[in-house]
Parts: C-alpha cells; structure tokens; sequence
C-alpha cells in the first residue's frame, strides 16, 4: 500500500511542477509587508514559486514590485491580491496586462476577475478556508484552490488544515494545495495523503536567511514553542494568530470585556509593520503560525526548500519499512 502511496505522492509532485514550471511543489506564504519582490524572487530562484503580496500596496506600487521581480528572476512568480484592498479592480486589470504567471487571492470570492486573469495566461489559485467558498471557486472556474487551516499565521479560518483538505478535496473537482501547518517532509507527506498536489508554507520561512524580517522577528520565531501563538480578532469574524506578547494579552483582554471595534484597530494599527521592520516583539502584531515551534535553524532559502523535499523521500522510505513489518 506504502509503495502506491509512494507512486502518488511523486505523480502528483510531477503534475504540480508542470503546472507551475518549477522545481519543487511549493508556494510562498503571501506574507505582508515581508512577501517583497526580492522575496519572492529569492523562493523563485530557490526552486519554488515566489509570491510578491500587493494586500497593502497600491496599484503602482505592485507594478513597480512586479517589474523588479522580473529583472530579478526568470523563473515564474506569483502575485498575491487580498480582495479587500480599495484598488483591487485596478490591480487585476494591471495583472492581466503585466502576464503574471499565477495570481493568488485572499479574503474573498475573485470570481468577477477569473475569466480575464486566464485569458491573459495567467493560473488562479485562490485561497479557501472553507468547504462552500472551494465550491463557489471551482464553479468559477479557477485552476487550484489553496486550502488554509487556522494553524496558518496571520489571517486563519476556524478549520483545521487536517480536517479540512480532504473534505475540499471530495468536494471539487480541481487540484488542492495544503497550506498550515507545513514546515518538513512529514507536513508535505501528510498534505499529499489527504489529497494535495502541493503544499504553501510561510512561518518556516520567516527564518531564511533572506527573510526581510528584523532580527527579533526571526528570533522570536526561533525561540516559539508550541503553544506560543494565539488567535485575536474572533469577536469581530477576524481572526488573526500572532505571537503572545503584551499587544495580543491586550487584545484578548479587550475583547472579552466587549470593547469597541474602534479600541481593538487602534491597538493594532501599524502593529505589523512595528514587528517586521522595527523588531517590536512587544507591541507588534508578530504573525506566525503554529509550526514555529519547529523552525530551530537560520538557513539560506534554498537549504529550506532542499531539505522539505528530502526529508519528504527519507520519511516515505522509513514508512515503507514501517508497513513492511506490519505485514510480518
């Protein structure tokens, strides 16, 4: 049984790469403020598929990261659109003129937009975290759905990313892309287990060595353990995980007592940006996601990407073994 799950696990690396053009079937984590075009080109070169995240960009500016991507690779990259930015329509359009090899979205439904991004040769990969947006996805006619459980950093949906892949995978008919939770061999495993062509991975590279992060960000990251994280922002159908430190007690606190929404976004405001670029691991709003607690190392880019796929091939030999003796 082993031995076909083996055989699957490398067709479905196969059909993912031919998909996308690249080495290893994996994608960049949009990460705000942190997924620049050096970034991005960084994981390109690096044998994965970059994605340069616009959420806080305006049009301009996403063209001007788009171009720099360019002269920084040749290899494909993405565009990541968070469908709550004020100039969405305006992005998409410039998408559509630049030939971006995959665009990406988040927070919400970019059926509007689909038709278009393809006809400009562009895959769209939307990311879902539930089973009814997949469906609306698929019926949009999008060509792989990213599925994000809430052990992810950042913005997370209540699923978890075990229960919920293999239920979107039942439930549409274009290929799925496991993303939380993933840092190694044995998260990729598993993700093609229950039926992923690929996985998307963000927290374990917060500690490249190319990361743009400040150097408490990337130690904060280090010294995580498992139960380091928390989920603000439930009450208000926003949920975002981030690091425990004084800003998210805060946060909690003022959310259990029923504070306003006006409260809870002044003590957010700018709080990420504190943490990526001033190193504020105190008041900042420091995303990562529940994996930290296994990221121990700072590595060059293309160590990290190696080693998820070679301690991917070790596991799946050690599993083999496993069944072997179980047939004894």
């Amino acid at each position: 049984m082993l031995r076909v799950i083996l055989k699957y696990s490398r067709k479905v690396m196969v059909m993912l790469n031919k998909m996308l053009g690249i080495k290893y079937p994996i994608i960049q984590g949009a990460m705000a403020n942190i997924a620049t075009a050096e970034f991005a080109a960084c994981v390109s070169n690096a044998g994965g598929l970059g994605i340069i995240g616009t959420g806080a960009m305006t049009c301009v500016q996403a063209k001007e990261e788009i171009k720099k991507c360019k002269s920084l690779t040749y290899k494909p990259f993405g565009v990541n659109v968070m469908m709550m930015n004020p100039e969405t329509e305006e992005i998409m359009n410039m998408l559509c003129e630049e030939k971006v090899s995959v665009v990406t979205t988040g927070a919400g439904n970019p059926g509007k937009y689909v038709e278009a991004l393809k006809k400009s040769g562009a895959k769209v990969f939307p990311i879902s975290p539930s089973v009814a947006l997949a469906k609306r996805l698929a019926r949009a006619g999008v060509d792989a759905i990213i599925v994000e459980g809430g052990e992810s950093g950042g913005h997370v949906g209540e699923q978890t990313t075990m229960a919920l892949v293999p239920q979107i995978v039942d439930a549409v008919d274009v290929p799925v892309i496991a993303a939380g939770g993933i840092a190694d061999g044995r998260g990729f495993n598993a993700a093609l287990s229950l039926g992923a062509i690929g996985v998307q991975v963000g927290t374990c590279l917060l500690v490249s060595e190319e990361c743009p992060i400040h150097e408490n960000y990337k130690a904060a990251v280090l010294k995580a353990k498992d139960t380091d994280t928390i989920v603000t922002g439930k009450s208000l159908n926003a949920p975002v995980r981030v690091l425990k430190n004084k800003m998210s007690k805060e946060y909690i606190k003022l959310e259990t007592s029923l504070a306003n929404r006006e409260e809870l976004e002044k003590l957010t405001l700018g709080g990420l940006r504190k943490a990526v670029f001033e190193g504020d691991m105190v008041t900042g709003s420091v995303m990562m996601g529940q994996i930290a607690g296994m990221c121990k190392e700072i590595m060059p880019m293309k160590d990290i990407l190696k080693n998820i796929m070679d301690s991917s091939k070790r596991e799946l030999e050690i599993l083999i073994e496993k069944h072997k003796e179980l047939e004894c």
